[in-house]
């Protein structure tokens, strides 16, 4: 069976490849299979445009859209263009506010803005491997000289579960944000998150929203597994994205993914 006028939405970091970076067979052939039944095949994810692009060319995607930046940047594969793409939407805020209060409550907190595809301008550096491309480390006030697509924030000396509830007790408004596995902050421009980029990808498909899968395993998947006509959460995904999905596959070291798209377009016996 065909899938064209079908939109099938991944995430990427615990959903396509697991803690280690590591993609299996299975699940890249599953993503290819899916792609050539005419389904259009988008990658939904936090990581930055420099950071989604190796990821493309591992599961063989040439064309269609990717969302990166949890919304914030979203663009159009294309051979034809020098880099291999062409940013379509791009969202920008002044968090300079909010980053200050966070500041106060995280004298010791890490900083950083990404710059479309190139790297970070951060206070000081991360984590080894937590942020790819290239770093400036530049004043705190400096991050904030123009507007910003996206701030991460980084406290390495909380606990998740800490710096939750740091960040509930703060009361971010006007922006939209998520916190992630580890004590990581995002930050982007208000309204803008996964599921308002994959909207706007919708639309310029004409794909019926009935006609949406979502795959994903973090809390920055939630809207995007609302959004979607099914979402389905990853079995290592946290109790909260397994609430607000319509099915739990398997954990990512399992496959799940694969389980769910072959479901879509079994594999040759």
């Amino acid at each position: 069976m065909g899938l064209e006028g079908f939109l099938v939405a991944l995430d990427v970091d615990g959903t396509v490849v697991d803690l280690d970076e590591s993609m299996s067979d299975r699940v890249r052939a599953a993503v290819r299979r899916v792609a050539d039944a005419g389904a259009h095949v988008v990658v939904a994810t936090g990581r930055s445009l420099h950071g989604t692009l190796p990821v493309l060319q591992r599961l063989d995607l040439h064309e269609g859209f990717a969302v990166c930046s949890n919304g914030a940047v979203t663009v159009q594969l294309d051979r034809a263009e020098p880099e291999g793409y062409r940013v379509v939407s791009l969202h920008t805020f002044d968090p300079s506010g909010v980053a200050e209060l966070l500041r106060e409550q995280l004298p010791a907190g890490l900083f950083a803005v990404e710059v479309l595809g190139r790297g970070y301008k951060l206070t000081a550096p991360f984590p080894d491997g937590e942020l790819t491309g290239e770093m400036e480390v530049v004043p705190f006030d400096e991050l904030f000289a123009e507007p910003v697509m996206r701030v991460i924030i980084r406290s390495p000396e909380h606990t998740s579960a800490e710096f939750s509830r740091l960040v509930d007790e703060v009361g971010l408004k006007g922006v939209a944000y998520s916190v992630g596995w580890t004590a990581w902050l995002d930050l982007a421009p208000d309204g803008v998150t996964k599921a308002s980029a994959l909207e706007e990808v919708r639309m310029r498909l004409d794909v019926e929203r009935e006609r949406t899968l979502a795959v994903g395993d973090g809390r920055n998947d939630i809207e995007m597994l609302r959004w979607a006509g099914r979402g389905v959460a990853m079995g290592n995904a946290p109790a909260e994205v397994r609430a607000a999905a319509d099915a739990v596959t398997g954990h990512v070291e399992e496959d799940g993914l694969a389980q769910v798209l072959e479901d879509l377009v079994p594999a040759a016996p």
